[in-house]
């Protein structure tokens, strides 16, 4: 039998939920790799740390803000000048066959942050898919989100400085 290690999903599923917004968090963080975040300015990029494939980022306004109907149209369109950067950053480092991206709005639809708007964007691949998510209700993750941050980190800042 193999067995697969997959901690930081039961760590999510059964472990205390932190009190504050992690995209707030991550705006006034310094440590960047420890919480994942890519970009601060001018929106929020960070890995969700409970992704669904690897490489599935989180995109965010800067603002604490749960519906895009709170947003200015400059903060909209400063977060979709982000949200496209990040699917270029990710075609080009890590060349995904394709992208499922998208948003929950609210408790309801599934968002799991519900009063802070956000994208996720999820690399995806041929194949990708196995039989493990059906009957064993776990994702594998090939690489750990340390290296996936080291690879992505570099090609953020020159995104958001270009």
């Amino acid at each position: 039998m193999q067995v697969l290690w997959a901690p930081w999903r039961m760590a999510y599923i059964v472990g205390p939920k932190d009190p504050g917004c992690i995209f707030c968090a991550a705006v006034q963080s310094e440590d960047l790799r420890g919480q994942l975040v890519l970009a601060q300015q001018p929106a929020v990029v960070m890995l969700n740390k409970f992704p669904y494939a690897n490489g599935h980022l989180l995109v965010a306004p800067r603002r604490h803000a749960a519906h895009l109907r709170d947003l200015s149209r400059d903060e909209f369109q400063v977060l979709m000048d982000m949200l496209q950067r990040a699917t270029t950053v990710l075609a080009d480092t890590l060349q995904p066959e394709g992208m499922n991206v998208g948003m929950n709005v609210g408790a309801a639809a599934g968002a799991g942050v519900a009063d802070h708007a956000h994208w996720h964007i999820v690399p995806r691949w041929v194949g990708d898919t196995s039989f493990m998510p059906l009957f064993a209700e776990v994702r594998v993750i090939p690489e750990h989100l340390e290296a996936t941050y080291d690879r992505l980190k570099p090609v953020f800042d020159a995104a958001v400085a270009g």
